[in-house]
């Protein structure tokens, strides 16, 4: 049996449609949606660097203490944000959707690290640990002077604070490896598999031995998937965040010159933001929100800046999905084919994939209705090895 995905694939309302014409809902059964893991993004640094306000202004329910001492964050707090694309409204307000979903981002406040945490020191170990369970790690800088704020170094050094952070996450990352590679020696003799895992580790344990991180050593696609279960903290994306005053929100400082020259040797990304004026946002409407931020200089808040960041560097795409019931964004991979993306929203919809009705975003704004579009030829008919572009809008068509 052929059929559309349903629950939230439907025609389009004809532009200027009352909600309710020219949209005709598919009848069909869906079984549960598949639920990957949400993308995770951890937040680490120095203490007192501002971490936890960031994180409050980011997650504007959550209970982080944020305080003028080290250690304040005795468990890592966790809250999810919506991903902020104006794009979905548009689709919603075509298709006479009931509901709007975004894609979610998650984010952990982790405790911040000292010198020697990869031997226990300060809060050691125990949050390490948290950042090996994150997809993407923001490493938070502080680029503002203020006497009234302790720094444990005893003054501003983004270079050196860099340093400290990356050196004792190489460090964990070295101290596990070595572990791993002491259970492997058993299995060197007998098991194709151990030598394989082994010459990787050897690998990545001389760079980090070298002051390199995992992420910069090539490997294969099989030596990949035996180090991915050690989760190396080297091994993840790093965006540096240059947290400034609000003065400097707009240009930057020469500290904030510091971390870039630091990052674009790493290959990392690099976004400025005042976590001062993050928690100050959330206590404005929109209007005034976009006005604050306009006698800033800068057009967009911090939250956006980080997670097109976190995009950019884990190579992550967004398709849509628009009917009566609901408009949605998926969070899909750069370079997944058309049945891989229908198999983020469920595992039967990339086994029975047959193929995908697709349109891009910006041409079906322009066409105002599917049936336009389709007047149009813009409507293509996709199949199995197409690749998904940005701000796809799709309807799949599968075997059951």
């Amino acid at each position: 049996m052929v059929i559309g995905l349903g629950n939230l694939y439907t025609s389009l309302a004809g532009k200027g449609a009352k909600c309710g014409e020219g949209c005709k809902q598919f009848a069909l059964y869906l079984p549960p949606a598949k639920l990957d893991h949400m993308l995770k993004a951890g937040i680490v640094g120095l203490p007192n660097v501002g971490k936890s306000t960031l994180f409050n202004a980011l997650v504007a329910n959550a209970q982080a203490t944020a305080a003028n001492f080290p250690f304040c964050t005795i468990e890592p707090n966790i809250g999810s944000v919506a991903v902020p694309d104006e794009r979905l409204s548009l689709l919603s307000d075509l298709s006479c959707s009931k509901n709007l979903v975004p894609t979610r981002i998650e984010f952990v406040d982790i405790a911040g690290l000292v010198k020697g945490a990869s031997k226990g020191e300060g809060l050691g170990n125990q949050f390490l640990a948290n950042i090996r369970e994150v997809d993407a790690i923001v490493h938070v800088v502080r680029c503002f002077e203020d006497d009234d704020v302790i720094h444990v170094s005893g003054s501003i050094g983004p270079a050196r604070d860099v340093e400290v952070i990356n050196l004792e996450l190489g460090l964990a990352d070295l101290s596990q490896i070595e572990k791993r590679r002491d259970r492997l020696k058993k299995q060197l003799r007998t098991s194709e598999n151990a030598k394989l895992e082994d010459q990787a580790l050897e690998k990545i344990q001389i760079a980090l031995e070298s002051g390199f991180p995992a992420n910069s050593v090539q490997l294969s696609s099989e030596e990949k998937m035996f180090i991915k279960p050690l989760g190396l903290l080297t091994s993840k994306p790093i965006i540096y965040a240059t947290n400034v005053s609000e003065k400097d929100l707009a240009a930057g400082n020469q500290n904030c010159s510091e971390v870039i020259n630091l990052a674009d040797k790493e290959s990392a990304e690099v976004i400025r933001v005042s976590a001062q004026v993050e928690s100050e946002l959330i206590e404005l409407g929109e209007k005034e929100r976009l006005d604050f931020l306009e006698s800033l200089g800068v057009s967009e808040g911090g939250l956006k800046s980080l997670i097109k960041a976190t995009y950019k560097i884990l190579g992550l795409r967004t398709y849509f999905t628009t009917g009566e019931k609901e408009t949605r964004a998926w969070t899909i991979k750069e370079g997944m084919t058309a049945p891989q993306a229908a198999g983020v929203i469920h595992t039967d919809f990339e086994r029975g994939f047959i193929r995908a009705q697709t349109i891009g975003y910006e041409k079906l704004v322009e066409a105002g209705s599917l049936s336009e579009a389709r007047n149009k030829g813009w409507l293509r008919s996709e199949g199995k090895d197409y690749v998904v572009n940005e701000g796809d809008v799709m309807e799949f068509l599968f075997n059951v």
